[in-house]
């Protein structure tokens, strides 16, 4: 067994990103995954508990969150309540106890304004209730911790053990015919087999401060769909443009990830390569 002094924290590990982090835990490390059917991360007592209970932890990476950016509108209350406040009382127990948070941001944090992908030093200024809740929760974290937490953030998150873009993408075209998608919103798709390893990579590198974590490249939600359809074979799609609803997403936000890059001594996949990389897995 792993020494004591070697467990890392792993918040929302029942989720798409958390189980990505458990499997790819490095060497001489042990994650020691939590839940929300487990502990309430937005009540200091029970975060308290946690960490009296199962530590004493090295680090925390919080991937837990509340995720569903149309959901937030119908119930924000709902959405600060699970993105602000766990992160506060992380915050705050990783200072008491002296060690790094990794928290997981979303690019959601951007107004969709630019016509070049956005860096670490570029001004948030978030549209929709789900983008100003993760904004939130970046400022608090350094508030309740500072010098002491490393924000990544990732866009259009995909990967195995949830049905997202990619998966509703293959479940709607699989009877053919017309499928519409929207064409007027720009991002970077991004794996979890893709990001994970980079948030171990930013942990274990001791990493402080912003850091933007997406696959390499940038394409329009038409794009994607038409790259999904055409690497999973799938034929016999007519697909055609679509024009988002809403104002609470941003219409360009691709991430500027040479600051990572750097960081780790190469880029995280190009969008396009990611995507293979997990269709070949799901579908042979």
């Amino acid at each position: 067994m792993v020494g004591k002094e070697k467990l890392i924290l792993v918040t929302g590990a029942a989720g798409m990103l958390g189980r990505r982090l458990m499997l790819d835990a490095p060497a001489g490390v042990e994650a020691v995954p939590v839940t929300r059917a487990e502990v309430d991360l937005a009540e200091r007592d029970q975060v308290a508990r946690l960490f009296s209970e199962r530590g004493p932890f090295r680090g925390v990476i919080h991937a837990a969150g509340y995720t569903d950016v149309d959901g937030a509108e119908r119930e924000p209350l709902r959405a600060w309540r699970d993105n602000r406040d766990p992160t506060r009382e992380l915050a705050a127990a990783c200072a008491r106890a002296a060690i790094p948070l990794l928290m997981v941001s979303t690019d959601f944090v951007f107004d969709g304004r630019a016509d070049r992908p956005y860096s670490e030093t570029e001004a948030p200024a978030p549209l929709g209730v789900y983008g100003k809740t993760k904004w939130a929760a970046e400022r608090l974290a350094e508030v309740y911790h500072p010098g002491g937490v490393c924000v990544a953030r990732t866009a259009w998150l995909y990967g195995p053990g949830k049905r997202h873009f990619v998966e509703k993408i293959l479940e709607r075209a699989r009877g053919g015919g017309v499928l519409e998608v929207v064409a007027d919103q720009h991002g970077s798709p991004t794996s979890t087999l893709e990001l994970a390893p980079a948030l171990w990579d930013l942990l274990v590198r001791d990493a402080r401060g912003l850091y933007h974590a997406a696959c390499e490249g940038a394409c329009t939600r038409l794009e994607w769909a038409r790259a999904i359809l055409e690497l999973a074979g799938v034929e016999g799609v007519d697909l055609r443009p679509a024009k988002s609803s809403g104002s609470h997403r941003p219409a360009y936000s691709a991430l500027d990830c040479s600051k990572l890059a750097r960081l780790r001594g190469r880029p995280m996949a190009p969008w396009r390569e990611a995507l293979k990389r997990y269709l070949e897995g799901e579908f042979k």
